[in-house]
């Protein structure tokens, strides 16, 4: 078989770890991003990229591209092109051997199951068989990156990773909708009750003193209620905040699995 191409949809930063993954294993990545992300852990996903141009990850790039022949020329230059196309409707000219939705929007945004000769969808949202070929769990625990072939992944619970002896506390919800206006930074060192950013108005404060592990981009039109940054209580983890996650990486093997198994080894 020639040179596996992967259609990733979205570029957070699980897609992004998935993504790493695969064009480290010698894949041909392309991602497929909306107008406007947003990914809170920008510093590690390659949907920076639609408004930086470029965005670099542990020793690769992903390059904004325009046109199905810059996704070319960009994977000649062993670059991971990112395409605006948030339908997907560039896969079929794309041709890939494996789509991968990595949306992660708890719900399926347009992914048919018809899409490639392999189909894997990440997290809840999905039943393999009828939505994809296989579901990834994305749920922190035991099961955590397991190829589900019948079925779905575990529900959403809304409760985050507990890091540090704090879950729901880690993450910052925008309290109002309107301009968001960034006091702090990836990286930077905060207090419990510390303002972070404000919307609108309204301050946004911490909930416990950490490092500001992810936050939404300076100038961007918020909706209340939607995740706007992530805090850890680690402060002495703060090189976490440009690296690819464990769970992202625990998911980009299982992509690599499911890949494995449909091509070159025993499906399941």
């Amino acid at each position: 078989m020639k040179i596996c191409r992967v259609v990733i949809r979205g570029g957070g930063d699980i897609a992004t770890g998935v993504a790493h993954k695969l064009k480290r294993c010698g894949m041909e990545v392309v991602i497929l991003e909306c107008e406007k992300p947003t990914a809170i852990r920008r510093k590690v996903a390659f949907s920076e990229a639609v408004y930086e141009k470029e965005s670099a990850v542990e020793g690769i790039s992903g390059v904004l591209v325009s046109s199905l022949e810059e996704v070319v020329e960009e994977l000649k230059d062993n670059n991971i092109p990112v395409l605006i196309d948030p339908k997907g409707e560039s896969t079929k000219e794309l041709e890939p051997h494996v789509v991968v939705d990595a949306i992660i929007a708890k719900k399926n945004l347009g992914t048919e199951i018809d899409m490639a000769p392999l189909v894997i969808a990440l997290g809840p949202g999905f039943t393999a068989g009828k939505d994809c070929h296989v579901v990834v769990e994305t749920m922190r625990g035991h099961d955590l990156g397991r190829l589900i072939y019948e079925g779905e992944a575990l529900a959403n619970t809304g409760n985050p990773g507990n890091i540090g002896g704090y879950s729901v506390e880690r993450v910052i919800h925008s309290p109002a909708e309107g301009l968001l206006k960034a006091v702090k930074n990836i990286g930077d060192r905060v207090s419990k009750g510390e303002t972070i950013a404000v919307v609108g108005e309204t301050q946004v404060k911490t909930q416990l003193p950490g490092v500001v592990r992810g936050i939404l981009r300076d100038g961007i039109i918020v909706k209340k209620g939607i995740k706007m940054a992530d805090v850890d209580p680690r402060y002495d983890q703060a090189k976490n905040c440009y690296t690819i996650s464990d769970k992202a990486r625990c998911i980009g093997g299982a992509v690599v699995e499911g890949i494995m198994a449909k091509f070159f080894g025993t499906e399941k």
